[in-house]
C-alpha cells in the first residue's frame, strides 16, 4: 500500500468514528440545573450551587459519554463547612447503574476536607478510598479529573494521579464499560454521615453555602446507545484515550501517587478486613498500577 493510500485510510477511519467530541468550556451551553434552580446559577463558565436550610442545588450535562477525560475547576465551600456534601461524578440512570465519584465531605472550620472517592459497576459501591489535600480548596479553583477508558479509571487532581481502578472484568470484576454516564454536580446536605460518621452537624448559622464550578471540559466519546460501546473502546486514531501512553501511569506518575498515597490517604476499603468480614473484594488482589 502507498503512503498515499494509507494516509487515505486512515482519514476514513477517522471520519467513521463521529462519537469522538470535545464539549465547549462553557458550562452554560454543556450543563443545566436539575433541581434547587432558585438557589444556583449558570452564567458563561461559572456555575455557583447553593445550600441552606430548605434546600440543596445540582446541575447535570446534557449529553453522556463513554470514556474519555471529564475535568472540572472547583473551589470548595468555604469556613465552616462540616455536614456540608460538594459532589462531582459521572453516572448512568437505573438500579444497575454504573457511576464514578468525587465527593468532598467538609469539615469544621480549619479542619481539612476529606475526598471522597468510589466506584459503582452494575449498581454495586462500596469501593471507597478517601484523602486529604495537600492545599486549601476553599482558596482557589483546583483541576479535578477523571480519566475513563477500557483498561483503567484514574482520579487526578491538579494533574497528580491519587487513585487507579483497573479493568479486570476478564477474571469477573465487574468494570464500567457498556453504560453512557453524565456529569453530574450536587451541593447537598449530609450531617447524617459527612463529617465524622454524622457526629458533626451542619450549622445552618453559616448558611448559605456556596461551591462553584468553572470551566468544565469532556474531552470524551459522546454517547449514542449501544453501538457505542464497541465504537468508543476501537483502538482508533480518533479514541486517544484508548492509545498505549494512556494503559498505564507513567514513571513520575506513579511517584506522585505513591507520594499521595503515603502521606494523604486515610481509608482504603481493601484494608477494611471488619467492614468485609474477611472477605476483601478481589481486585484488592490484583495489581492496580
Amino acid at each position: 500500500m502507498s503512503k498515499f493510500e494509507k494516509m487515505w485510510v486512515a482519514l476514513l477511519m477517522i471520519a467513521v468514528v463521529p462519537n469522538t467530541i470535545q464539549v465547549d468550556a462553557n458550562i452554560y451551553k454543556s450543563m443545566h440545573l436539575t433541581w434547587g434552580v432558585q438557589h444556583a446559577s449558570i452564567l458563561g463558565e461559572d456555575l455557583h450551587l447553593v445550600l441552606d436550610k430548605t434546600s440543596g442545588s445540582a446541575a447535570q450535562s446534557k449529553r453522556s459519554f463513554l470514556f474519555g477525560s471529564i475535568e472540572m475547576l472547583i473551589k470548595l465551600v468555604p469556613g465552616n463547612s462540616a455536614g456540608t456534601v460538594t459532589a462531582y461524578y459521572l453516572s448512568s440512570a437505573g438500579s444497575q447503574h454504573d457511576e464514578i465519584d468525587f465527593e468532598f465531605l467538609g469539615n469544621s472550620t480549619g479542619q481539612p476536607y476529606t475526598v471522597h472517592t468510589n466506584i459503582y459497576t452494575q449498581g454495586k459501591g462500596s469501593r471507597e478510598q478517601q484523602f486529604y489535600l495537600w492545599f486549601d480548596p476553599t482558596a482557589d479553583f483546583h483541576n479535578y479529573t477523571i480519566h475513563w477508558n477500557p483498561t483503567a479509571i484514574v482520579w487526578y487532581v491538579d494533574s497528580v494521579p491519587i487513585r487507579v481502578f483497573r479493568n479486570y472484568e476478564k477474571e469477573g470484576i465487574a468494570y464500567p464499560t457498556k453504560q453512557g454516564m453524565r456529569v453530574y454536580t450536587t451541593l447537598w446536605n449530609a450531617d447524617d454521615w459527612a463529617t465524622r460518621g454524622g457526629l458533626v452537624k451542619t450549622d445552618w448559622h453559616s448558611a448559605p453555602f456556596t461551591a462553584r464550578f468553572h470551566h468544565f471540559r469532556a474531552r470524551a466519546c459522546k454517547w449514542g446507545g449501544a453501538k457505542s460501546i464497541n465504537q468508543c473502546a476501537s483502538n482508533l486514531p480518533a479514541n486517544w484515550w484508548t492509545s498505549r501512553r494512556y494503559k498505564q501511569l507513567s514513571h513520575s506518575q506513579m511517584g506522585q501517587l505513591n507520594w499521595v498515597r503515603n502521606n494523604y490517604m486515610i481509608y482504603d476499603y481493601c484494608t477494611d478486613t471488619k467492614r468485609f468480614n474477611g472477605q476483601i473484594p478481589p481486585e484488592c488482589f490484583k495489581p492496580q498500577f
